[in-house]
């Protein structure tokens, strides 16, 4: 008879409880201010991002990092950008939602002729015949980076390179880190 309220007890865990733990660990995203962020870029993501911006010089193609770790803080008042705050919509994730917030991202822009930072994705500053946007997001790729121009869905983030090293968004948000060279 015990037994019998046990496997019920059991029962119940599985149908009721457990589902709805699965479904809060999953789908409901921890609160930006319990998160454990680092303080910095990740080790191989700086060592990546040095041999890129030096391959990207011998290249003929200087490159500039205009954004790398960015604090909660920092990514929300990027988020109000076009939304509370003038300016244009430059992304769609809140604090804790971007991989810049875990060290894991970096932003480029190409340098012209007159050291100024261009976004322009046709420029051939090197007059190769190639566009030096490609050329550098070929060299990113190559050194381990996914870009954001191949982000699915309408957002491209074409100035943006990334190292996720398997790990989900959701992973890194419930304290999975990745690992250390």
């Amino acid at each position: 008879m015990f037994a019998k309220y046990i496997r019920i007890l059991i029962g119940l865990f599985l149908i009721i409880v457990l589902p709805g733990w699965l479904i809060y660990y999953y789908f409901v995203p921890p609160d930006p201010d319990e998160l454990e962020l680092p303080d910095g870029l990740h080790p191989l993501v700086v060592e990546k991002r040095d041999i890129l911006i030096g391959r990207a010089g011998e290249a003929g193609i200087p490159i500039l990092i205009t954004d790398g770790y960015r604090t909660i803080e920092d990514q929300n008042q990027l988020y109000e950008r076009g939304r509370s705050q003038p300016g244009k919509i430059v992304t769609y994730a809140r604090g804790g939602e971007s991989l810049h917030n875990f060290g894991l991202a970096i932003d480029f822009a190409l340098l012209n002729k007159k050291g100024n930072a261009i976004w322009d994705m046709q420029y051939d500053g090197n007059r190769n015949g190639k566009r030096d946007w490609a050329e550098v997001v070929t060299m990113a790729k190559q050194e381990g980076f996914q870009w954001g121009g191949d982000f699915k869905g309408s957002f491209k983030d074409y100035p943006h390179l990334e190292m996720g090293f398997g790990l989900s968004l959701r992973e890194l948000q419930r304290g999975e880190k990745p690992p250390l060279p």
